[in-house]
């Protein structure tokens, strides 16, 4: 992946969130938000899987924890809030 790519990728991310975000205080509804972040993630997985729920679970497990964690990680190494 290219640097441009992963800014592309970033400028994804940062839109997927303001969407889902959607004006609300993340402080104040945050499991609102959490809700809206599941059901796009779902959906994404079923997107990415062809609709096969079966191999979106395993993505979902065997790869998108995972990943998430490490972006945590990464996060929190860069002097992310703790």
């Amino acid at each position: 992946m290219t640097n441009d790519d992963h800014k592309k990728d970033t400028q994804r991310a940062l839109s997927a969130c303001k969407a889902i975000v959607d004006g609300r205080d993340p402080a104040r509804h945050s499991s609102d938000i959490l809700v809206t972040a599941e059901h796009t993630f779902a959906v994404v997985l079923l997107a990415a899987c062809g609709g096969n729920a079966r191999l979106a679970a395993a993505m979902l497990n065997e790869g998108l924890v995972h990943g998430i964690e490490e972006r945590l990680s990464i996060w929190q190494s860069k002097g992310g809030a703790a």
